[in-house]
């Protein structure tokens, strides 16, 4: 086992998205790897460069190569595949790759995966058939062909492992579901029963603070934040996160635009910068649409809240969070809305929920979830603590 571990070099492919970036990070501390990061070209598939890129936050060294627009549509697929240049690449990377694991992050890569000698982890962050433009029909044929390549497959929620068990065929055995979190430096010494200081840029911003960090775009309902804020005067509304998406219910969209009149928006922060938001609130609100592709997924600002410890209210727009009560109090109208951040308020915005959040936080890290994929992959691992994977069998009771 020493050496096979020594051997082997995990591919990431890819780190594109911000959740992929920290996983990786994670990853890298305990194992030898590789991230992919492809850079979408006009001209892709002319073009053979790759240059090394270093992040800072997180500290990760990844690779960058091109890719051609529309890969994985026909007719491009077709008469371009990109699969065998892309191995090409991978195999360059390794010295062993029978010994060394591909980590695949969409299902465009699956025939990537299936020209892969080593094992293959099959991480899946959303469902993406439910994404706008994709054809259901490619998606669920590729979710197939990478649940039969796989040996592990890590939906991050409950839901996309239903999916993949019941429509594309995944073996139960194969599913160890790995949900968002957060880094393992947000977690406290100890339960938080205070909001932290105010960042400065809204050091003028009076309490009680209700803050909604993330993507502020479609998967919001801005409706809902907005009758909230009208029925609550006494409170200021804290913004985190880009508005330069657009939202294609002019309902919600006219809303947005009002509420942005309303309360106080910073714009898009680092991601390491985050906490230090989420920490200084007096209450956090996560006010999802109940819509796909987002209900299905894993909430990466949950854990975000969780590690800062501050009280909770969300919509019930993320099936995942109905699971998270009583860590989170769930509404459905303004008016619960409303009636919930009076509550707090009436209690100074301490529910008796801050040792079991701070308790919970500790076990969704971003260092746990790579343990887990780890563990999955290598279950004889002796320095992992297998009783914290999630299987299938152990989510689904």
């Amino acid at each position: 086992m020493e050496l096979l571990a020594k051997n082997r070099r995990w591919q990431v492919l890819d780190v594109g998205s911000i959740w992929m970036k920290e996983f990786a990070y994670a990853l890298s501390k305990l194992e030898d790897i590789v991230c992919w990061s492809p850079k979408i070209e006009s001209l892709g598939l002319f073009q053979t460069w790759q240059r090394h890129i270093r992040l800072t936050n997180p500290e990760l060294q990844t690779l960058e190569f091109p890719l051609q627009r529309g890969y994985a549509k026909w007719p491009i697929s077709w008469l371009f595949p990109f699969e065998e240049s892309l191995i090409h690449r991978l195999l360059a990377e390794t010295a062993s790759p029978e010994e060394s694991p591909l980590i695949c992050s969409t299902p465009f890569y699956a025939p990537v995966a299936e020209r892969w000698p080593g094992p293959v982890i099959y991480y899946v962050t959303d469902l993406t058939f439910a994404y706008e433009g994709m054809n259901p029909e490619q998606i669920l044929a590729l979710d197939v062909r990478m649940c039969r390549v796989a040996r592990v497959v890590c939906p991050n929620s409950r839901r996309i492992a239903e999916y993949l068990v019941n429509e594309a065929g995944c073996s139960a055995d194969k599913i160890t579901i790995i949900p968002n979190a957060t880094r393992e430096s947000n977690v406290a010494a100890s339960p938080r029963f205070v909001p932290g200081q105010l960042p400065e840029d809204v050091l003028d911003l009076p309490r009680p603070i209700a803050g909604v960090l993330g993507d502020l775009s479609g998967n919001m309902d801005w409706i809902l934040i907005a009758e909230a804020i009208k029925q609550t005067p006494n409170f200021s509304w804290l913004f985190v996160g880009p508005t330069t998406r657009t939202i294609v219910d002019r309902k919600q969209d006219a809303a947005r635009e009002w509420v942005q009149k309303q309360g106080r928006f910073v714009g898009m922060k680092q991601y390491g910068e985050l906490q230090a938001y989420a920490r200084c609130v007096d209450v956090a609100v996560l006010p999802y649409r109940k819509k796909e592709p987002t209900y299905s997924g894993s909430s990466t600002r949950f854990y975000e809240h969780l590690s800062a410890g501050r009280p909770m209210i969300a919509t019930r727009g993320f099936a995942e969070l109905l699971e998270k009560v009583p860590l989170v109090t769930l509404v459905d109208t303004a008016e619960e809305m409303k009636s919930a951040l009076l509550y707090l308020y009436s209690k100074d915005f301490s529910d008796g929920y801050e040792t079991a959040r701070w308790e919970a936080s500790k076990q969704g890290t971003w260092e746990q979830r790579a343990r887990a994929v780890r563990d999955a992959v290598y279950p004889a691992s002796t320095d992992v603590d297998c009783s914290r994977s999630d299987t299938l069998a152990q989510k689904l009771g």
